[in-house]
Formats: structure tokens, sequence, C-alpha cells
């Protein structure tokens, strides 16, 4: 009876150890505690999923903050360029607002010179003033004045061509430049070329139609224009007889078989032909 408890003991003890083994299979320890359900151990195995997706969601945040950094560095870009250029504008305009004071002093000290009768050295002044005055139209006045001044200059000197050439500089910087107008006028009349001296005279009554001695000395130099213009007729007729003598002589006649006869009206010559 003994050995028949004795192994009913034992075989009650591997009966024991049968249903612990099949209870921990269930999925419960030997001393009670619940262990880990499958929900759980899958949550567990999907851990790296859900962490691989929060990484690639950081790569793309990752990858926009690469995107906004990029458009941050051009619209820095952009902003540095425009205070370079507003910074290198600002330069200009002061080196021009010094230049265009160089040019103003240099032009009193030659008018200081031209009053002093030192017309060479005011040339050389108002020529400074000129190259020194930057370009653009905050310098044409200066400018002008100073061609007009080196005009006045040249005038004085009896150099008229010169005189002419820089009045013409001046308006082309200021075409209503009355004193330009009137000195390169003068001095066409003293180079004796009358309607171009006329042309002169009439743009500034054109420009001041009150200027009565400008309207004197159109009067005055119209004779004196009709006078060259019929003198310049003559000289050409005579240049022209010439040619036609030398030609018309081979067949033994000359010039004087054509008669020019001026027509009192229009101031036309017509010619006949007289044996």
């Amino acid at each position: 009876m003994a050995v028949i408890e004795e192994e009913s003991s034992r075989e009650s003890d591997f009966k024991s150890q049968t249903n612990s083994a099949s209870a921990a299979a269930a999925g419960y320890s030997s001393d009670g505690y619940e262990t880990a359900s499958d929900t759980e151990l899958n949550d567990a195995v999907s851990e790296p999923e859900n962490h691989s997706h929060s990484n690639d969601n950081g790569n793309r945040n990752g990858d926009n903050d690469g995107s906004i950094k990029s458009g941050d560095d051009e619209v820095n870009s952009e902003v540095k360029e425009e205070e370079r250029q507003e910074k290198a504008e600002t330069i200009e305009a002061e080196v021009n607002e010094k230049a265009l004071a160089q040019a103003n002093d240099a032009k009193f000290e030659g008018n200081s010179l031209f009053k002093a009768g030192l017309y060479e050295e005011a040339l050389s002044k108002y020529e400074f003033a000129v190259h020194i005055a930057p370009d653009g139209p905050s310098s044409n006045e200066v400018r002008s004045m100073c061609h007009a001044n080196r005009a006045a200059c040249f005038s004085k000197l009896g150099k008229y061509e010169d005189t002419i050439k820089e009045c013409t500089k001046a308006l082309e910087l200021n075409p209503t430049y009355m004193k330009a107008l009137l000195r390169r006028g003068e001095a066409r009349e003293k180079l004796e070329q009358y309607e171009e001296a006329i042309a002169d005279m009439t743009k500034i009554l054109e420009l001041d139609p009150s200027n009565d001695q400008t309207r004197r000395t159109i009067i005055r130099l119209k004779p004196l224009a009709d006078e060259k213009r019929e003198k310049m007729k003559e000289e050409m007729i005579g240049k022209l007889k010439e040619m036609g003598n030398s030609i018309l002589g081979r067949f033994g006649m000359s010039t004087d078989n054509f008669k020019a006869v001026k027509d009192p009206n229009t101031g036309s010559y017509s010619i006949s032909f007289q044996r």
C-alpha cells in the first residue's frame, strides 16, 4: 500500500508538473502573476516599425527644415544684395556731389581770372571744371556755363572759330542758353557768316520777343548777308565762265556768246545765246 501511495505520489507530482507546464504554456507563471499577452507581444514587435515611421517623419521634417533654411538663405542673400546696391548708389551720389562742388569752385576761380583779363588762365580753370563735373543732368548747368565762358575767353583772344565751337557745346547741353546764342552770333558776324548769325539772332527773338537789340541786329545783318550772297554768285559765275571758255574755245566760241539776264522779280538768271 505504501508503495502504491509512493507511486501515486510520484504520479501526482508528475501530473502537477505537467499542469504547471501547461499553465505556463497558456500564459501564466508558476507563481500566479500575469505574463505578457499576445497583444502586448505584437505591440512590442510592432514598436520598431513605429519607431521607423517616427524616424521617417523626422527625416521628412528634417527635409522640410532644410528647405526652409534654403529659402531663408535666398531671402537673406537678396536682402544683402539690395543693401550692397543701395550702399553703392549712396557712395556714387556722394562722389558726384563732391565733384560737382569742385567744378563750381573751379568755375568761380575762372570767373575771377576772366575779370582780371587773364584769359588763358581762365580757360584752364573752365576746362578743369568741365572735366571734373560728373555726367548727367545735375551738372548740365555748370558744364554749359563753363563752355560759354570758354567761348568768351576765345572771343577776347580773337579766336572766333573756337568761340563758335564752345558756344555750340554749351547749346547742346542747354538749347535755350541765350547768352551762348548771342556770343555765337557775334562770332559768326566777325567771320562774315551773316546768314548763320541771323539764324542765331532769330532764335533769340523766338525765346525773347521783346529783345529789341537783337531785332536791330538782324535788320543790320540782312543787307550784309544779301551783299555777300550776290558776291558769291558773281564769283561762282566767274568760275563757270572760266570753265566754259576752256571748253567752248575748242569750238571757236566763248562765254561771251552767252548772256545772263537777271529777273528783278525772282532774282534768278536766264541764259541767251548771241553770235
